[in-house]
This record gives C-alpha cells, structure tokens and sequence, in this order.
C-alpha cells in the first residue's frame, strides 16, 4: 500500500490535528493519571474513519502505508503518547490483517474497521519469549472446521477494549518461527484477561495479559496458511509496529523540545528581568536538544518513504526507527527535567510524564538492543535470526 502526498493526504492530516486540539490534548492528564484508556479518543478518530488508516482503498479505508501511519502517530504522541499507542496498536493489526485477507476476512473485519466500527490490536508478547516475539509458545491444535488456543499474552495493548486481537500461535508439529497468526474476536469462549493494566509510564495503553483456555476459533479466523506467518514479521508486523512506535515517541520527543523552549522564554528572574532563554549554556542545550529531534525526524520519514517505495534496501533504515526514536525521546525528557527544573519534579507533571512515557520504548519487544543487533546484521548482510 502506498501511501499518496496528495489533498486526501493532506485532508487527513488536518482531521487528525483537528482531534488531537480537541479530544486527545483535553483528555490527556486524565488518562496517564487515572490509568484509563483513552475511549474518547478512540471514538473520536473512529467517527472521522481514520482507524481506517491501513485499510485499502477498495474497501473504504485510506490505503494508508508507512508514511502515512508515521504522520499520526507523530500528531498523536505529542499530546498523548498512551493514545498514540492504542491507535498505533490498532492500525499494526489492521495491516497484518490486510496483508493476506480472505474475501470473508475483508468484509468481517476490514470493512467494519474502515467504516469506523471495529477497532482492532496486535497480541504476540508472551512472558516466557520476552523480546523473542517471534517464538510464541501458545499452541494452535485443530478441532473439526476450526482450531484451540491454549496459551497466554502478554502487554496487549488495548486489551480488553478491541474487538479482535491478532495473536501468534505455534502449531502442533510445527518448529520455531513457524507461527500461524489468525484473529480472535472479543468475547471468544476461552478467551479471559487478567488484572488491569497499571503501568509506570503509557499508563493508559490498557496493556493487560491475556488468557487463552480452548478459545475455538472458525478456520477463517487464520491468517494465510498454517505455518508461514514468518512472512508477517519482517513484511508486515516489524515495518508497521517499528513506524507506529518511532512516530509515537518522536512526537514525544517533539512535546519534551515543546515543554522546555516554553519554559525557557517564559521563566524570569526577579532580581534582573532576565529571561532563561537570554542564558547562553542553556541557549546551546535548547539547540542540542532541536537537532537530536530534527535528525530523528530525518531518519524516521525516509525510512518510511524507503517503505512505501518498495526499496530493496529499505530493512535497515525501518530496523533503526525506533531505538533512534526511542533514545532521542528519553535524552529530550531528560533534558527537559533539567531546564524545567523544580516545576518539573510536581508529582504528576507534564514532563515527568514524559521520562516515564520516554522509558518505555527500550523494554518494549523488540527492545532497543536486538533491534540494534538487526540493524547491524541486516547492514552487514547477516540473517536477522
């Protein structure tokens, strides 16, 4: 899917910051410190059908690819990093679907999504993989026309608030990497969740564990063909998850420059007038903190146009997207403690918020590290795994 830099382009872009102002910014205190998911939010960017972001043209979605994903997530993350999350999250498990959807698959899940009407999440984290995303041990046996699940998740965002959840299994007989992914609605018997989500930081991405005890699921509920979602990591899942993340946490990134230059032109000293923006050592930390955040931005969006373009050597631009992004919003959070001083250490403060969010990006699969280890693999010809 491509995406167009076009006036639908353009269009969509002034409806999502048309919802950010009015919706996602107004609710954002509330969610981080209530521990509660965003559903205004969700509500508001499905009644304009931009949860139909990912969903093709054809079937009453925007078409949108990498580019385009990146772009919201990016408008979303400097108001809300949790929202921009959930949407990112949703957005991720439309692709995976739409990559190989079967004509009952488009009308069950991908018209209702594209229509506004279904929200959907990505389920592949377990405890006993951890970063290994890709080796689930949930179990996928046949039983009539359809399948058993027998397994656990773990952090899937939105949980307990979609209503479908695109899961890896491993099926019987089959060796590791040859998962099957396949769509477990809301409400399956067997399907159960454990305590709710309360997290240090995106404390309102509804990250729950996930039960899976005999949910059956129908035979069209499978994703492709048994055994062959390796595909999905690296086409699909890892492309469209690493550019839902980068463009979340550079839009954090975006909001720590934000909260620190505004403190740094309104903050005065009593005794002389002077303002914090005329002190020269902090003149050169603001200027330090821009260009982090300008070269993430570079990296970032030509990775996502090497996406969209379908360049040969786009892997290890994508790979990177997200530890880059994820270390420029941790140093910018920081820095902006630092500038903003006493008022940033208030119990609940907008930029404390922001460190904890920030934090979050190198624990979440795949972690910083292996994604380095990736990119390093991929620049130097190596097999990723």
């Amino acid at each position: 899917m491509q995406t167009h830099f076009s006036a639908a382009f353009a269009a969509i872009k002034l409806d999502l910051e048309r919802i950010v102002d009015e919706v996602v910014a107004p609710n954002a205190a509330a969610v981080d410190r209530d521990c509660r998911w965003p559903a205004e939010s969700l509500a508001a960017l499905a009644a304009a059908r931009l949860t139909g972001l990912q969903v093709p043209a054809r079937l009453g979605g925007h078409g949108g690819g990498l580019s385009a994903l990146l772009m919201a997530t990016e408008l979303i993350g400097t108001a809300c990093p949790s929202t921009a999350l959930c949407f990112g999250m949703h957005c991720v498990g439309s692709a995976v679907i739409a990559a190989k959807a079967t004509a009952w698959q488009e009308e069950h899940y991908l018209r209702p999504i594209a229509a506004g009407e279904h929200l959907t999440t990505l389920a592949l984290s377990e405890s006993g993989s951890g970063a290994h995303f890709y080796l689930p041990a949930t179990t996928l046996s046949p039983d009539g026309d359809g399948f058993l699940v027998h397994g656990s998740k773990q952090f899937v965002t939105n949980g307990g608030h979609a209503d479908s959840y695109v899961i890896s299994t491993l099926a019987a007989g089959a060796e590791d990497g040859d998962f099957s992914c396949l769509v477990v609605d809301a409400g399956t018997p067997g399907l159960s969740w454990l305590a709710p989500w309360e997290g240090f930081g995106m404390r309102g991405n509804s990250s729950r564990g996930m039960g899976l005890d005999g949910a059956r699921v129908g035979a069209h509920h499978l994703l492709g063909e048994q055994g062959d979602q390796v595909w999905y990591v690296f086409e699909v899942v890892a492309p469209y998850f690493l550019m839902a993340m980068a463009g979340t946490y550079l839009g954090l990134a975006q909001s720590a420059l934000d909260a620190a230059g505004e403190h740094l032109r309104n903050r005065r000293y009593d005794h002389s007038g002077e303002s914090l923006r005329d002190v020269e050592t902090l003149q050169t930390r603001y200027a330090s903190m821009w260009m982090a955040v300008e070269k993430t931005r570079a990296l970032v969006y030509e990775a996502a146009r090497r996406g969209d373009a379908g360049d040969p050597d786009a892997l290890p631009w994508i790979l990177a997207c997200k530890a880059d992004a994820g270390d420029t919003a941790v140093l910018l959070a920081n820095e902006a403690m630092t500038i903003c001083g006493g008022a940033a250490y208030r119990e609940n403060s907008r930029v404390g918020q922001m460190l904890r969010d920030a934090r979050a990006c190198h624990v979440m699969s795949p972690t910083t590290d292996l994604l380095r280890l990736w990119t390093g693999r991929s620049l130097l010809g190596l097999p990723l795994l």
